[in-house]
């Protein structure tokens, strides 16, 4: 880890548990794909790799976007908002599949005045074919 990347790690406000929620979004159509929490060794590991790795809370370990299901997510930017507590992941999504559910995206439910939270998206692949 080079003093540059501690500098960057030290400036972001980390909450008690150590972790930032992190905000990802596919940088070309610009749509949110997901919402996940990092902690130090995630975003160092991010840095390296040059893609999304995140902080796992239900597996407590550190969890490489993709690793089973093979659709990574290429880092293109990376920024941090301006109270230094929420990054944006800007990124390449491969396969089009961000959401365990094999959808694109994991924002996928709309609330309905009506019918309250309504599925707007199909799945893209089913989930038994991707795990």
């Amino acid at each position: 880890m080079t003093d540059q990347n501690n500098a960057l790690l030290d400036s972001i406000e980390w909450n008690s548990q150590g972790l930032i929620p992190v905000i990802t979004q596919d940088a070309v159509s610009k749509r949110v794909l997901m919402l996940a929490w990092i902690n130090r060794d995630a975003l160092t590991a991010t840095i390296e790799k040059r893609e999304a790795v995140y902080w796992s809370r239900s597996r407590q370990r550190l969890w490489h976007k993709g690793e089973s299901s093979g659709h990574i997510q290429k880092i293109i930017d990376m920024r941090l908002d301006c109270d230094g507590d929420t990054l944006l992941f800007l990124v390449d999504q491969i396969g089009g599949i961000a959401c365990h559910t094999g959808r694109e995206s994991c924002m996928y439910q709309q609330y309905s005045h009506d019918e309250g939270w309504v599925t707007v998206e199909a799945p893209i692949k089913n989930p038994e074919d991707i795990y």
